[in-house]
């Protein structure tokens, strides 16, 4: 009899300890299941110090896991779509001052057939201007995309300093000329650095064209490359008004125009700048004061 209570003994408290294992293992699934109900209604508030150690930790641990990076991705999809409506104003922005214009010009010249021949001739040269400024916007609206979309096809080789700067100038040799600007050259003739040479030269003539657009009349621009152990270097610096010390943290922003910006200035050249510099491992700065301003690439080796 002694033996057999022993024995119903036993068997009920092995009951019990696995009844309440089946209870507890139940009700973690239970918890388990509206998590993920939660997870599927875009709810990513999980509390990890509700969660103890047992045989379904390690299930918790990777529903962890997953949860955060479902969070990081619905984060990053807001503020893709944040930037996108942004951008969006900023397009529509830009566009809409240029292409008004156009429509008042295009309506004066219809309407006046006698109007006076050198009236109309400054209208076709404002129009032009105006096209152009809105063609360079959305040309380099398309670049900056191709970037952001990462579907650039990049040909990186050893690629002279010299040779960069050289046809970047001559991207911009009309502008100099009609300004009267004169360039002075200096540097390191065997200077390298290893990048694609067409995108580059799109960076550094985009840095020469505000250069130039900011100095005065028979103005002078300087530039210098160089090359050591730890970077490569290309600073062109102008002489012109400056950049105001408020304006100066924000000049590479996209669609940024400052206090002494160009009235045909769209606020995207230095952006399409920064990110192909950087999409090379440089990094670009500026340093301006009342006597001109200096832009500084650094190719990192």
């Amino acid at each position: 009899m002694i033996n057999l209570v022993f024995l119903l003994v036993g068997i009920g408290i092995a009951s019990c300890i696995f009844f309440i294992y089946r209870y507890q293992r139940n009700r973690e699934i239970t918890r388990m299941i509206k998590y993920v109900e939660e997870i599927n209604s875009r709810n990513y508030s999980i509390n990890m110090e509700e969660f103890k150690e047992g045989r379904l930790s390690i299930l918790k641990s990777e529903l962890y896991k997953t949860t955060i990076m479902l969070k990081e991705s619905a984060d990053n999809s807001l503020k893709d779509k944040q930037d996108l409506k942004k951008s969006l104003e900023d397009i529509s922005h830009q566009l809409k001052t240029p292409l008004t214009s156009i429509l008042v010009m295009l309506d004066n010249l219809i309407d006046d057939e006698e109007m006076a021949k050198e009236t109309r001739e400054d209208f076709l040269r404002d129009i032009k201007r105006e096209i152009t400024s809105v063609n360079f916007l959305v040309q380099s609206i398309l670049k900056l995309s191709k970037f952001d979309a990462n579907t650039i096809e990049y040909n990186k080789e050893k690629c002279k300093l010299e040779e960069i700067v050289k046809v970047a100038l001559k991207n911009v040799s009309t502008l100099c000329d009609l300004k009267n600007i004169m360039i002075s050259l200096s540097g390191d003739t065997g200077a390298e650095v290893f990048c694609d040479f067409r995108w580059q030269v799109e960076a550094v003539t985009n840095i020469i064209k505000n250069c130039v657009e900011h100095s005065k009349e028979n103005g002078k621009i300087n530039i210098r490359y160089e090359e050591n152990k730890v970077y490569s270097l290309i600073e062109v610096q102008d002489f012109g008004e400056g950049i105001d010390s408020a304006d100066l943290p924000h000049i590479f922003e996209r669609f940024y125009k400052g206090k002494n910006a160009s009235p045909d200035s769209v606020g995207i050249g230095l952006a399409l700048s920064k990110t192909i510099v950087e999409n090379d491992n440089g990094r670009i700065s500026a340093e301006s004061d009342e006597s001109g301003t200096k832009f500084i690439i650094k190719y990192f080796k």
